[in-house]
């Protein structure tokens, strides 16, 4: 983490650039997840594609990990290392991306259907979108990140799923991760108060939510985030910039949103 910045006109530009960027890589990724396909082609079609928009992968060699994005399927809840894995029928799979240009980065992260997918994982992936939603109506001056997460964690727990308290949101900008720290749950204990939002900040929102408990734990590759009892997770992410109204989606915009 590297302080809670307040960016510029220009800053909010380029960080509008690389979120586009990262929207039409997860818009090409999950046109492209099929059954049959291994990890391993998304990362390299997102590879190739952040590079042909003059972009970078933000999470390429980010302390070490592997790989240009992140695809975790059904159990895994964030972190899964793209390779030889072929997708089924029945699966879903997180795609989380970061671009960076201009030295801004963009963040987002989509749970996309493989086939036929059980209604019950279904509702899992719908329910955790709905959750950023019910969290960015907070995301406005004089909120606090305390709003955020009580309003994302409220709706989880109202269909019963576990909210992951191991792993949070974060501020972004020049850096992949910056303060403040934006949970998907409130504790008063660990997190104080929490940040009051100001116009101008930029923060990723990203509820991570399983159908059963909200414990997890890391695999033994040091990256991959698993449930603890082995239901699945989803995950939807957005780059948001507190504006002095209605808060902007950087990683989703309004005319592919009505498309």
């Amino acid at each position: 983490m590297s302080g809670i910045t307040i960016k510029s006109a220009s800053d909010i530009e380029k960080m509008d650039e690389a979120g586009r960027i990262v929207e039409e890589t997860l818009n090409l990724l999950a046109k492209s997840a099929e059954i049959g396909m291994t990890t391993q082609e998304l990362d390299d079609i997102a590879a190739s594609y952040i590079k042909s928009r003059g972009a970078e992968a933000s999470f390429l060699n980010y302390n070490g990990y592997p790989k240009s994005i992140c695809t975790s399927i059904n159990a895994q809840v964030v972190h899964g290392i793209p390779g030889h894995v072929r997708l089924k029928d029945g699966d879903i799979l997180s795609l989380d991306v970061g671009a960076c240009k201009n030295g801004f980065h963009g963040d987002a992260a989509r749970t996309v259907l493989i086939g036929n997918v059980p209604e019950e994982t279904q509702e899992l992936v719908r329910v955790t979108k709905e959750c950023f939603f019910e969290g960015i109506r907070f995301a406005k001056p004089g909120c606090r990140i305390s709003d955020i997460a009580r309003a994302v964690q409220a709706h989880a727990q109202a269909h019963g799923y576990g909210v992951v308290r191991d792993l949070v949101g974060h501020g972004i900008g020049r850096h992949m991760h910056e303060d403040p720290e934006v949970p998907n749950f409130w504790d008063n204990t660990r997190f104080g108060r929490g940040a009051r939002l100001e116009a101008g900040m930029t923060i990723a929102i990203e509820p991570m939510i399983n159908l059963g408990t909200h414990r997890v734990y890391q695999l033994d590759d040091g990256w991959t985030v698993v449930t603890a009892d082995g239901k699945p997770s989803a995950h939807y992410e957005n780059t948001v910039l507190i504006t002095e109204g209605e808060p902007r989606l950087l990683t989703l915009h309004e005319e592919e949103e009505r498309a």
